[in-house]
């Protein structure tokens, strides 16, 4: 390719269709930042983009996936402070409106002007530079691993689910799941001083793992008494843990749903959820404070993500390590493309 710089970008085109292509160098417009990709992580969310199963609406194709991403600021255009370059950073992925009125009370994961999301409607991270809005930018100490950063639009997620559990010293806590999301939860909920913590999962090499990130118990499904737990932080997904998960809580206990359902999912039983007087609430992505959150809590060293990465590839090998993503191996935790 001539005329000026290229870049190298994963490019699925449409379900099952996905190659390394080159391109021009993306430029950065008014209120925009260009930013050299680090590392970029592989989720489920994007083997279901790739496999043609993410919901009508969620997606548009042709993309360039990568919603968990970080990286360095190499450029800014008009109207965007300058002294952005060179600074590490990530961003959040839901490209909100911020006038709406969900965005003006502060739900900007549940802005009502339609959805956008870098990754999935908007060109993502598996490639060597990417441009996001400036005002979306969330900066990191220089020096941050990057490496580790990647996981921080998780993290964002479980502290959503954290903020809506408000869990309190010496609580019963069960988390639901040992992927990516549950075992940051644990990381996360550890902090908060519970008198329990208990990891259900029934992959045992998973919920054992749990252990390492703080957690005191780990269960399989069927082994934790039902009505055990003050509050509950489902984060599997699976067809039957949203219901599962409301029979695990107290009387009165708060349960939170981060994962995302499937159709055909488990209902959950209105009478056990009115005659327990349970507190649900579900999370669907992050807001700008949660991610305010986990990037605090990440900068100040309270919250290492980076225990969690297991295998990294370079861009040329994408579908291989995507085959690695969701494959049920208890040795892959997250999975990295590096540019």
């Amino acid at each position: 390719m001539t005329g000026g710089p290229s870049d190298r970008a994963v490019l699925v085109e449409r379900p099952g269709a996905a190659r390394l292509v080159t391109r021009p160098r993306p430029e950065p417009g008014p209120g925009e930042v260009l930013v050299r990709v680090a590392a970029a992580g592989i989720c489920l969310s994007d083997r279901e983009v790739y496999e043609g199963r993410r919901a009508p609406g969620y997606v548009r194709y042709p993309v360039v996936p990568g919603h968990e991403w970080a990286g360095t600021v190499e450029a800014v255009g008009p109207g965007v402070d300058p002294g952005l370059a060179g600074r590490p950073c990530v961003a959040e992925g839901f490209r909100c409106c911020g006038s709406c009125e969900r965005c003006r009370y502060g739900e900007t994961s549940l802005c009502t002007a339609g959805y956008a999301e870098t990754g999935f409607t908007e060109p993502g991270a598996f490639a060597d530079r990417l441009l996001v809005p400036a005002r979306l930018l969330h900066l990191l100490p220089y020096g941050s691993d990057l490496r580790a950063a990647t996981l921080l639009e998780p993290a964002a997620v479980v502290a959503a689910a954290v903020r809506a559990g408000r869990p309190r010293p010496g609580e019963r806590i069960a988390v639901v799941g040992a992927g990516t999301l549950g075992l940051l939860a644990v990381r996360w909920l550890a902090a908060h001083s519970p008198a329990g913590l208990t990891v259900i999962d029934p992959r045992a090499a998973r919920a054992d793992r749990a252990l390492d990130f703080g957690a005191s118990a780990a269960l399989a499904p069927g082994e934790a008494a039902h009505g055990s737990f003050d509050l509950v932080v489902e984060t599997a997904g699976a067809p039957t843990t949203a219901a599962s998960s409301c029979l695990l809580a107290r009387r009165g206990g708060r349960v939170v749903l981060t994962g995302m359902f499937g159709a055909g999912a488990a209902g959950i039983d209105p009478v056990h959820l009115s005659v327990s007087q349970l507190e649900l609430r579900s999370v669907f992505g992050a807001s700008s404070a949660a991610w305010a959150d986990a990037v605090r809590a990440f900068a100040a060293g309270l919250l290492d993500p980076a225990p969690l990465v297991t295998h990294e590839f370079p861009l040329e090998r994408f579908a291989e390590a995507l085959d690695l993503v969701g494959g049920g191996d208890p040795a892959v935790g997250k999975v990295l493309l590096r540019p």
